[in-house]
């Protein structure tokens, strides 16, 4: 027999765990960058306009069917029609292949976190440290293990008990760090207010197409969306509660951790490079520049332990609603137990975040498509089968089972005052904006 389906136990609950899956690295280390890279100041309000617009809509579709079908994503588009249930799969899979590679990357800020807590800053900090761990063959295995551990742990104790109640204590604390470094950072180094001035003031003149694709992608990564974790959380939401208010409520939280993120980062690599030009994508800016940047700034070894453990924390809640929604799809489908489910998840995933971590070490000469295993599952998830999925859940929605089956869910928790909104983003807009983002990926479009 199977369990009786968890659910939040309060409104608050739900908005920091969905708040914590949609908080993660994508905002730490890409939202800057991109940022940086597209005008600073006009990338952030293209960015959040798109929140408000695109992004609302396709969160409020996902939790929407999440909560009207009680179902993981392949159980809730199978009850919408036998015939959707390829999009279902499609959702349960993305999470389930970024879950190993992302906790790699999650076992990598453990390592830093840990390094700079026991004074190994400055050694971090040397050129070619980064690619020599990362190559190692051991470490980085052991370092991935206990952080997908962690996560396994804390998805056992179940929504409430487990989930609910980290999100409570992590959210918060993760605020307050990004804030406290933000604010120190400014005051600190030189020459970083030039760097605030380039991230806050819109420069229309650098306005562009790309800036308007860059946005869109970013917000895949930003708002959890189209990777089954929004459809999961859905169904652990209770009916009472307005999913409208909710969504803002997350989108606050999300855009105000990925601005101070870039009002954190910008600003210290702006003064340390003298511009600009020294942001970089991914690890490189993480896991590189950044050490040097609190190398050379005051108090820069603390500042490097509470950024590390604002970052680990981010981390730990993304890997936390991956899990999950793989578990919840494992207890729908088979009807295993949370215990079960999750140890099998744990397992499948420790196997498939090998491939990643040797990716680096022992079959660095190997590539798909001339990338390494952890950018190759990166470019499929994130770049692929993310956009495929959203796009094809706003044709469902739009004009299979028509927005007003999802409008009627959605003012079931209060009026659904977006209404007209919601109805020309998922049928007009939303296609054609994640149709654009597809192209981009596959080099038709190039930004």
């Amino acid at each position: 027999m199977s369990e009786k389906r968890s659910s939040f136990t309060s409104k608050l609950g739900f908005v920091l765990a969905a708040a914590g899956s949609a908080v993660g690295l994508g905002n730490i280390w890409r939202f800057p960058y991109l940022a940086a890279r597209y005008g600073g100041g006009i990338f952030l309000l293209v960015y959040i306009i798109l929140t408000l617009t695109f992004g609302f809509s396709l969160m409020a579709a996902e939790i929407a069917i999440g909560r009207k079908t009680g179902q993981s994503p392949i159980g809730a588009f199978s009850a919408l029609g036998k015939k959707y249930a390829a999009v279902g799969y499609i959702g349960a899979v993305i999470p389930a292949l970024i879950l190993p590679y992302y906790s790699v990357i999650g076992g990598w800020v453990l390592k830093y976190m840990v390094g700079f807590v026991t004074g190994e800053g400055a050694a971090m900090a040397t050129d070619g440290y980064f690619g020599s761990y990362i190559s190692s063959p051991s470490e980085p295995v052991a370092w991935f293990i206990v952080f997908i551990t962690v996560t396994a742990f804390i998805v056992i104790l179940g929504v409430d008990k487990g989930i609910e109640k980290v999100s409570k204590i992590m959210m918060p604390v993760l605020i307050a760090l990004t804030i406290f470094i933000a604010v120190y950072t400014i005051c600190t180094m030189e020459n970083a207010i030039e760097g605030v001035k380039y991230y806050l003031l819109p420069d229309f003149k650098k306005f562009s197409f790309k800036t308007v694709v860059a946005a869109m992608g970013q917000l895949f990564y930003s708002l959890s969306i189209a990777m089954g974790i929004m459809i999961t959380f859905g169904s652990y939401m209770k009916k009472d509660i307005s999913i409208e208010k909710s969504i803002h409520q997350i989108e606050i939280f999300d855009t105000g951790v990925a601005f101070l993120a870039g009002l954190m980062i910008i600003p210290a690599v702006y003064s340390f490079s003298n511009g600009v030009d020294g942001m970089n994508a991914g690890p490189g800016l993480m896991f590189i520049t950044l050490p040097k940047i609190f190398e050379t700034m005051p108090g820069g070894s603390i500042i490097g332990v509470v950024f590390f453990v604002m970052v680990c924390f981010a981390a730990l809640t993304s890997s936390i609603s991956l899990m999950e929604t793989v578990v919840a799809v494992f207890q729908d489908r088979f009807k295993m137990d949370r215990i079960k489910a999750t140890l099998t998840v744990l397992v499948v995933s420790v196997v498939l975040g090998l491939i990643s971590v040797f990716g680096y070490s022992i079959w660095a000469d190997f590539t798909l498509f001339k990338m390494q295993m952890l950018d190759f599952f990166d470019f499929l998830t994130n770049s692929l089968m993310m956009p495929i999925c959203a796009l094809l859940t706003c044709v469902i929605v739009g004009y299979c089972i028509k927005p007003k089956t999802i409008i009627e869910e959605l003012e079931i928790g209060g009026k659904f005052r977006s209404k007209l909104l919601f109805k020309v983003m998922i049928c007009a807009v939303a296609p054609v904006c994640i149709l654009l983002i597809l192209l981009s990926s596959f080099g038709i479009i190039k930004i």
